[in-house]
């Protein structure tokens, strides 16, 4: 008999960064899936482990930053994978990178990424991840040593390695994300990837020829100095994960490291930024 599930649908205004800091707090009090839909997201926990006042504590659900609202109702539902394959359709970005779910059709482009997201963020539809894969396809990326710094699904470091990039680290805070990167890692064959569970304070004396980071802006902010002093002369410091109008807050930022903005890519009032270390 199939376990129920209290399934809780999230309208959210603005989608990101809302989605990611929702996701990881109501993983923390046991939700166990999530679904990504245009609009937001679906979130389920079992019966057993659910009580009335389970969202009391939801932090993000009392801020007046964002507009959030939720309905809820009673399902019989384990089969993640129908959910995944109903919201989940295949993108391509510039007719050269596909990216899809293993029972999607390969539509034979020139890259071609195979993700499962379960709970994590980055199949290429959100309009960051789709600006960064841009941008990678602009750089001559062989033997290059990279970063994918929040790297949710690992789909950019999976892309950095189709470009030739090596070696990858990919790190992410998030468990889930960890767990899912190296999933993914391997569904496409990767062997230059090295993935981590864990935030900037890992990159101690690291070193890059180019790093990613398609995160929050606040987190961007706060690890900028980390970043740019774990980056190569010459190297490429490519941002996302904020709104055209941050533009301004992250150049004056980045500007104090010695870096120049040199491309900048926008989608939808989202943005996406390449910078270039003197």
């Amino acid at each position: 008999m199939d376990n129920i599930y209290i399934e809780y649908t999230f309208t959210l205004t603005p989608k990101e960064p809302v989605s990611e800091i929702l996701v990881a707090e109501l993983g923390a009090v046991g939700f166990e899936s999530f679904v990504e839909t245009e609009t937001g997201l679906i979130a389920y926990i079992q019966k057993d482990h659910y009580n009335a006042h389970i969202l009391e504590d939801i932090y993000i659900l009392k801020s007046d930053e964002f507009s959030i609202s939720y309905k809820e109702k009673e399902v019989a539902q384990t089969n993640w994978n129908a959910e995944w394959e109903k919201n989940f359709t295949p993108i391509q970005v510039n007719d050269l990178v596909s990216i899809r779910a293993p029972f999607h059709e390969n539509p034979n482009l020139e890259y071609d990424i195979i993700i499962e997201p379960k709970m994590s963020f980055g199949t290429g539809h959100h309009e960051t991840t789709h600006m960064m894969i841009q941008h990678l396809l602009a750089l001559d990326l062989k033997h290059k040593k990279t970063l994918d710094m929040g790297c949710g699904t690992g789909i950019l470091a999976i892309f950095a390695e189709m470009k030739g990039a090596n070696p990858i680290d990919a790190i992410d805070i998030d468990n889930w994300c960890y767990e899912n990167s190296i999933e993914n890692v391997k569904r496409n064959n990767c062997t230059n990837i090295n993935v981590y569970e864990g935030d900037s304070s890992l990159l101690t004396d690291k070193k890059y020829d180019v790093i990613i980071a398609n995160i929050n802006r606040n987190i961007l902010l706060n690890d900028m100095e980390v970043y740019t002093n774990c980056l190569n002369k010459n190297g490429i410091l490519l941002l996302s994960g904020f709104y055209k109008e941050d533009i301004s807050t992250i150049d004056t930022e980045v500007s104090k490291f010695n870096l120049n903005l040199e491309k900048t890519i926008e989608r939808n009032n989202w943005v996406a930024l390449k910078y270039n270390k003197l």
